[in-house]
C-alpha cells in the first residue's frame, strides 16, 4: 500500500494524471476524522490483477472545504461521494446528501469520531 498526500486543489489533477480504468479499479472514497475539526479524504485506488497493490491519494481537509467530484472520471464514485456527505456532514461537488441517513437520523455520525 502505498499513500500520496496531495493538497485538496490538486486531487483531481492527480486523479486524472494518474487513472487508468483498464489497470485500476476505484474502490472507494473514505473519510478519517481528526483533531482541530479537520478530517483526512482517502480515494483507495487497487491495481487490477494484483494482490494488495493499493494506492490511497489523500487530503487534510477543514470540514468547511469544498471536495471536488470525481464523478467525471469515474461515474461510480457517485455512491462514495453521497455517503462522505452523509456520515461527516461534508461538501462534495455534486453529491446530494440523503443516500444512506433518513431526516430524522442522528446527521454525521462519523464526524465525532477522533483518531
Amino acid at each position: 500500500m502505498r499513500k500520496i498526500k496531495v493538497s485538496l486543489e490538486r486531487i483531481r489533477d492527480e486523479i486524472e494524471i494518474f487513472y487508468d480504468y483498464k489497470k485500476w479499479h476505484f474502490l472507494t472514497l473514505n473519510g478519517l476524522a481528526l483533531k482541530d475539526d479537520k478530517m483526512e479524504v482517502q480515494w483507495i485506488f487497487s491495481k487490477y490483477e494484483a494482490l494488495d497493490e493499493v494506492i490511497i491519494y489523500y487530503a487534510e481537509i477543514k470540514y468547511s472545504d469544498i471536495i471536488p467530484t470525481i464523478t467525471d472520471m469515474i461515474p461510480s464514485a457517485i455512491i462514495s461521494q453521497r455517503e462522505l456527505v452523509d456520515m461527516f456532514g461534508v461538501t462534495v461537488e455534486g453529491s446530494a446528501k440523503g443516500l444512506y441517513l433518513d431526516e430524522d437520523s442522528i446527521q454525521m455520525p462519523l464526524s465525532g469520531c477522533k483518531i
